[in-house]
């Protein structure tokens, strides 16, 4: 069996019943994985399941969601639903403020490099930028 390369969804059963609308980006950290997807666009070739409307397939693992990706006419990469339980704001470039409510958001893959959150993230972060 090989190693994932990115994080398994924290709750298998859960997987496809998050809310299809949620933020998007920013927060500069995660705590948690909720589920890969992968939009499909029927204006781009895919699959025409919802009168011409986006829709998404959930998946618990990244590879998955690239195999659905790759696979499926009309997808996008795969993108990663996380939940923030404190995050960054960023209300106008280099304002930075510290948010301790939960959020739900989307984000692109990658970002989940070297982002997930410790008890030093936020404060770390927060001092390397003071002026």
């Amino acid at each position: 069996m090989t190693t994932p390369t990115y994080p398994i969804a924290i709750d298998l059963d859960q997987v496809g019943e998050y809310p299809g609308l949620t933020k998007s980006g920013g927060g500069y950290f995660y705590d948690e994985v909720l589920e890969y997807r992968v939009w499909v666009h029927p204006h781009a070739g895919g699959e025409d399941l919802h009168d011409g409307d986006d829709y998404y397939y959930a998946f618990a693992t990244f590879e998955d969601a690239a195999e659905c990706s790759n696979e499926t006419p009309g997808a996008e990469q795969p993108l990663v639903l996380v939940r923030q339980f404190e995050s960054i704001n960023e209300p106008t470039p280099g304002v930075f403020e510290h948010h301790t409510e939960e959020r739900i958001t989307e984000w692109r893959v990658e970002w989940l490099a070297d982002s997930k959150r410790t008890a030093d993230s936020i404060p770390d972060f927060l001092k390397s930028r003071a002026h």
